[in-house]
């Protein structure tokens, strides 16, 4: 074979193996789902994930939340943002860290988690997906200092209620991502960057049940187990029956970071209301809405192998 033609064919192949680069910015401490979202993402081992950025509230406490966490699966490559922050409202998840210090920790943790994200997103050589999975403060300071970023990256976000609202019901609802900082959000949308959300029409009913959830729960893999330990000790855990999880909303947004193969994606001119709520809108901006399944088992079975058997990196 041609020496230039095997040298082409080699680049090819790499750049078919590459994989899509994400930046995640989490709630994570909040609800129990970023929790299970973060540990999707590493061990599906389908994404580079380049920095994780804490959003809202106590953003200090979910740092050391997300640094213990990357220290038991091995990533602590994984550089970490501290995200705008809010207030010192307590985490749901703060036993699991109380006797945790980031003393010792060996990766690296950015005290402005924006600013980090800003410049990573500019000096990447190809387009950044920004998984957001929270309210969209960060987001939006971050497109407000350097409207330039939407031109080199793309947000995928759990976000929204169309049609369908909490618990599957007819009727949109006002979603806590948008709702929490409207404002944030309406900036998000209004800046000329592909968005794709992933609204309450399906990501509001995902629940692990039976052996399903099981599996997770008797695996011995360092990602199931912190996954279940810290479901154990988060605060709304009683409101929950024993043998199933809580809803996962968040673990769809990540799985659509590297393939949109398990929803129907249909694009809608959407708008932001008064009261926070997504409603379509003929004067409302483009986006790309998963509104409905196509195959729900692929996605659960795609959640439960990466937590069990995770991939290595």
């Amino acid at each position: 074979m041609n020496k230039h033609l095997f040298l082409l064919l080699c680049l090819l192949s790499c750049s078919a193996m590459s994989l899509p680069q994400v930046i995640l910015d989490t709630d994570i401490g909040d609800d129990i789902d970023d929790t299970w979202a973060l540990m999707h993402l590493l061990g599906a081992g389908k994404v580079d994930l380049k920095l994780i950025v804490t959003a809202c509230d106590d953003t200090e406490a979910k740092v050391k939340l997300v640094a213990r966490m990357l220290e038991i699966v091995g990533r602590t490559d994984i550089p970490i943002g501290k995200g705008v922050k809010t207030s010192n409202k307590e985490i749901n998840q703060l036993s699991w860290i109380e006797k945790y210090s980031l003393d010792a920790y060996k990766g690296k943790i950015h005290e402005d988690g924006v600013q980090t994200m800003i410049e990573m997103i500019r000096n990447a050589k190809e387009p950044i997906i920004l998984c957001v999975i929270g309210p969209m403060m960060n987001i939006a300071k971050a497109v407000e200092i350097a409207p330039d970023i939407a031109q080199k990256a793309r947000v995928v976000s759990m976000a929204g209620s169309v049609y369908i609202g909490y618990g599957g019901k007819e009727g949109r609802d006002c979603e806590y991502n948008v709702c929490r900082d409207a404002e944030s959000a309406r900036k998000v949308f209004s800046a000329p960057w592909e968005i794709t959300i992933i609204p309450l029409d399906t990501c509001g009913t995902i629940i692990l049940k039976g052996d399903k959830y099981r599996k997770i729960a008797e695996s011995q893999s360092p990602f199931a187990k912190v996954v279940i330990d810290n479901y154990n000790i988060w605060t709304n855990r009683k409101h929950y029956p024993k043998d199933e999880s809580s809803v996962l909303y968040d673990t769809l947004a990540g799985y659509c970071t590297w393939s949109e193969d398990v929803v129907e994606i249909k694009t809608l001119n959407l708008s932001i209301d008064k009261d926070g709520k997504t409603y379509p809108d003929e004067n409302g901006r483009p986006v790309r809405c998963a509104l409905t399944w196509k195959d729900r088992e692929q996605f659960e079975n795609s959640l439960i192998e990466a937590l069990i058997n995770p991939v290595k990196p």
